[in-house]
């Protein structure tokens, strides 16, 4: 059954695994003979894909920012859409229960790795730019609208540490109570 399964998988098969063990059991587990286990196969399916454990872990990196790029690539050109909604689907994307554990280990693996961190912060900016859009389409000035994304983007990854095991139902609430409180004038 392995052999037949090694044959049909694929280089984005690799990744999702990887991004379940990274989630679950952080970078440490984030090995060949894990992901292997965790796929059914053996190590020369890896090493079909990959040339090494660190070729794959930038293909895991580079796969992840895509990947946040492309959901967060609506935030910015919403013009249709009115600015505390999107503050609200961009908070509620950044602890959505698909994707918030991985977010939470990438934040993790970013501190020990320059790489991560680098893909990290870059996603991050073009959050953070989004973030200011919406408070300049809301009517706030330059400068009030940085100190207001910067202050919404610091919180929104505090309710992503601060939401426990899996993300709470009561944290909406108070994603939406904050919001009131920064669009308030």
């Amino acid at each position: 059954m392995a052999k037949a399964r090694a044959a049909r998988l694929a280089v984005d098969d690799w990744i999702q695994a990887g991004y379940a063990v990274l989630a679950e059991e952080g970078i440490k587990s984030l090995k060949v003979d894990r992901l292997c286990s965790r796929l059914g196969v053996t190590k020369g399916s890896f090493y079909w894909h990959f040339a090494d454990i660190a070729t794959y872990r930038m293909a895991l990196v580079d796969a992840w920012g895509a990947s946040r790029d492309e959901e967060r690539r609506h935030f910015g050109t919403s013009n249709d859409v009115a600015p505390r909604q999107r503050l609200s689907q961009m908070m509620t994307t950044l602890v959505d229960a698909r994707h918030w554990t991985l977010e939470r280990a990438m934040r993790e693996w970013a501190r020990t790795d320059e790489a991560v961190a680098a893909s990290v912060r870059a996603a991050d900016r073009r959050v953070v730019g989004a973030v200011r859009q919406a408070f300049l389409d809301d009517g706030f000035d330059r400068e009030e609208a940085e100190l207001r994304a910067n202050a919404t983007f610091a919180a929104g990854i505090g309710f992503l540490h601060l939401s426990g095991p899996q993300p709470a139902s009561a944290g909406a609430a108070q994603r939406e109570r904050f919001l009131d409180i920064m669009l308030a004038r």
